[in-house]
C-alpha cells in the first residue's frame, strides 16, 4: 500500500503547473453571499448578463454556495438552483478559505454516475459506495492532493473487506446526463475485487 500511495503522490505532483500555484482560489469551491441588503436577494440568471431571465435567487445571508465555473469575463459564476444551473454576479460572493484543506475532502462531497447508477460519499474516515442494489462501506486509506494551494484535485484510496477503490477527482465541467445541473468535478473510480477491476465515471458536487 505504501508503494501505491507513493506512486500516486508522485503522479499528482507532476500535475502542478505554475499558473495554478498563483491563483487565489480554484473552482469548484464555496462562497458566501455578501453586500446584499437584508431585505433583498441575489438573482440567479439564465445567462451571465444583468438583463437575462431570473431563474432563481440566493438569500442575502446564504453561505456555502458552490460555484463550479466562471464566464469568460470572470465576473459571473455558475451555480446550481434546484435542478438547473444559472449565473450570479461574483462581486456579491466572497470565497471561503476552509473548503479544500490539504489531505482532506470537503464536508458534503458527493459523487454520482449513471450507466450504471452509482454514488459515493465520505463519512469521516469511511467511504460509502452505493448502487441501486448494494451499498458497501470501506475505510479511507489515503487522500492525496497535488500540494497546490486550494487545488481541488484529489485521489482517494479506500479498502473494504474484499475490495479496494481508487477514486480520482479532477476539476472539470461535468454533466450527470439527466438534469440541467452543472458540476465542477469529474470523477473516475477504479474498483478492484477478486472478479477483476471495473471503471466508474461520473461527477461530484460540494454543494450543501
Amino acid at each position: 500500500m505504501i508503494g501505491r500511495v507513493a506512486i500516486l503522490g508522485a503522479f499528482l505532483a507532476t500535475l502542478a503547473g505554475p499558473a495554478l500555484a498563483t491563483r487565489e482560489y480554484i473552482l469548484p469551491t464555496r462562497f458566501d453571499v455578501v453586500d446584499v441588503a437584508a431585505d433583498d436577494v441575489l438573482n440567479v440568471r439564465a445567462r451571465p448578463d444583468a438583463r437575462a431571465e431570473i431563474i432563481g435567487t440566493l438569500a442575502p445571508d446564504e453561505e456555502n454556495v458552490e460555484v463550479v465555473a466562471h464566464d469568460a469575463s470572470g465576473r459571473w459564476g455558475l451555480v446550481n438552483v434546484g435542478e438547473r444551473s444559472g449565473w450570479v454576479a461574483m462581486r456579491y460572493l466572497d470565497y471561503r478559505v476552509d473548503v479544500w484543506e490539504p489531505g482532506a475532502l470537503p464536508d458534503g462531497l458527493q459523487c454520482l454516475g449513471t450507466e450504471p447508477f452509482w454514488s459515493m460519499r465520505p463519512e469521516a474516515d469511511r467511504l460509502v459506495l452505493a448502487t441501486p442494489e448494494t451499498e458497501e462501506t470501506g475505510t479511507i486509506i489515503a487522500i492525496l492532493d497535488t500540494g497546490i494551494f486550494r487545488d481541488p484535485r484529489r485521489v482517494v484510496l479506500a479498502e473494504g473487506e474484499d475490495w479496494r477503490l481508487t477514486a480520482s477527482l479532477t476539476a472539470a465541467r461535468c454533466s450527470d446526463g439527466m438534469s440541467d445541473r452543472a458540476y465542477g468535478l469529474e470523477a473516475m473510480l477504479v474498483r478492484e475485487d477478486e472478479a477483476g477491476a471495473s471503471l466508474l465515471a461520473g461527477c461530484c458536487t460540494i454543494g450543501r
